[in-house]
Parts: structure tokens; sequence; C-alpha cells
């Protein structure tokens, strides 16, 4: 690698780091602002439910018959368990053995 594109590549996180801080921590700033209403608490309380929809919502399209399992696997776990690491991780040990069974799509 040259040390012009070095020095880019460097200048490029910097520039992607200041961004990535000044963004959460303006979020945090601009919350103390906010009236936090039952309704905002039921938003604000729906908010990782639905940024994990947005997440695997791409993938579940595109995935195919193992991706569907592993998500359908993952769904149930949360509506028994009402846990959502034991929900992903039960979405990975499904997707892992349905590859190593063979399954490809």
């Amino acid at each position: 690698m040259t040390d012009w594109l070095r020095g880019d590549v460097m200048i490029a996180f910097a520039v992607m780091t200041a961004v990535t801080v000044a963004s959460r921590l303006g979020g945090y700033w601009l919350m103390g602002y906010v009236n936090v209403t039952p309704r905002v608490r039921r938003m604000l309380d729906a908010l990782p439910g639905s940024i994990i929809v947005a997440a695997a919502l791409p993938v579940a399209v595109n995935g195919g018959l193992v991706v569907m399992f592993a998500i359908g696997a993952a769904m149930v776990v949360t509506i028994i368990r009402r846990n959502d690491f034991i929900a992903v991780m039960t979405g990975m040990v499904v997707a892992a053995l349905a590859r190593a069974a063979g399954f490809s799509g």
C-alpha cells in the first residue's frame, strides 16, 4: 500500500469515527429535550425489535430455505422464552446444523 493511500485510509477512518461519535452524542443530547410520554416510551421500547427486523429482513428475503428455518426457529424461541440472545443463538445453531446437513438453499 502506498503512503498516500495509507494516509487517505486513516483520514477516512478518522472522519467515520468522528461522524459516528457525533451522531451518538447528538442523539443523546437531543433526547434530553424530549418529553418521555407513554407514547414515546412505547416507541423507544419497540425500537430494538425494529432494528433487528430491518437488519434481518433483507437476509431473509435473499437467504433461501436455511435462513427461513433459522429465522423461524429464532421467532419461536423469542415467543416462548422472551430472550433475544437465546433466540439469536438458536437461529445461528439451526442455520449451522442445516448447512452441516447439506442444505444450501
